[in-house]
């Protein structure tokens, strides 16, 4: 935690923000000065100090995942190449689909995915979704369009042309609520102005911000606009991997098990309006997920 500092040289005061992290077996720090008083905007210094070292560390680690995972890729088979990619593809189906309500199991999606076999007693709107949202992973991935309104709007309605033909494709013109949350989503009139904004947003920062930074942010600021009537997780989390793919750094599966951590750091930054909360929050974990090529 930063903390200020003060110092007396000859009589006079002197104010420093300093912040001490460890290393391994050292410890760093950081000043900052202040000046001879104390400023009255000290608590967004001191975020924009943190800011700055976790941003170096963290990306760090993370540019030496990418720089390892793509070494991985190059000595891979394609066979294996192809089938790690199929099982992200399912993990990260059933994952996204359940934190939004479905009631596969991994089992069941595994078997409908990759074997063509269809779950019993179970709604056959969830299969439908699986199988359309493992479809338009894959489509995606592929594509050589860049993010527009067009393009979400598009994926909206390949994932739910068959099980919600009424809001597929289409930019809601109604309130719509959180079930359970503390954040209430945009009025109709905003949606299309923020939606605007968000896609300037992403042109200007496309080749500015680091990658994963840029996913994580494209994640929540989309998700936060909830344009859509249903599915605004599911698509935010595919212009996740959208922005990750294209930049040719490992895909992120936010695991339903895992879920809770992630509603409280989509949240927290939404009512906050502080969007650090959620971006360090993905940034340690996507790291601690992709630790292994850290070694």
């Amino acid at each position: 935690m930063a903390a200020i500092k003060k110092k007396v040289v000859k009589g006079q005061t002197y104010y420093y923000l300093e912040h001490s992290m460890r290393e391994g077996k050292k410890v760093q720090k950081k000043e900052v000065y202040l000046g001879r008083k104390i400023p009255s905007n000290i608590e967004e210094i001191k975020k924009n100090l943190l800011d700055g070292i976790y941003r170096k560390k963290w990306y760090a680690d993370v540019d030496k995942i990418r720089k390892n995972f793509s070494n991985n890729q190059k000595a891979m088979p394609k066979s294996v190449k192809e089938k790690e990619l199929e099982d992200f593809a399912t993990n990260f189906t059933y994952d996204t689909q359940r934190i939004e309500g479905s009631t596969l199991t991994r089992r069941e999606t595994a078997d409908l995915l990759e074997r063509g076999i269809a779950p019993k007693n179970k709604p056959m709107r969830d299969a439908q979704e699986a199988e359309a949202h493992r479809d338009l992973f894959f489509e995606i991935l592929k594509s050589k369009k860049d993010l527009s309104l067009h393009e979400v709007e598009e994926w909206h309605w390949k994932l739910f042309n068959k099980t919600k033909a009424d809001i597929a494709g289409k930019i809601r013109k109604y309130q719509v609520t959180i079930r359970g949350g503390k954040f209430m989503p945009p009025s109709p009139v905003e949606v299309y102005p923020m939606l605007t904004e968000f896609f300037q947003w992403y042109n200007r920062n496309k080749n500015k911000l680091h990658p994963v930074e840029l996913a994580a942010l494209g994640h929540l600021k989309f998700v936060t606009i909830h344009p859509f009537g249903d599915g605004n997780g599911r698509i935010s989390r595919l212009v996740m991997n959208f922005i990750l793919n294209k930049k040719k750094y490992p895909m992120f599966d936010i695991q339903y098990e895992g879920r809770n951590g992630y509603y409280n750091a989509v949240e927290r930054s939404q009512v906050k309006k502080e969007d650090r909360i959620f971006l360090q929050w993905f940034v340690k974990r996507y790291i601690k997920e992709y630790k292994r090529y850290l070694k």
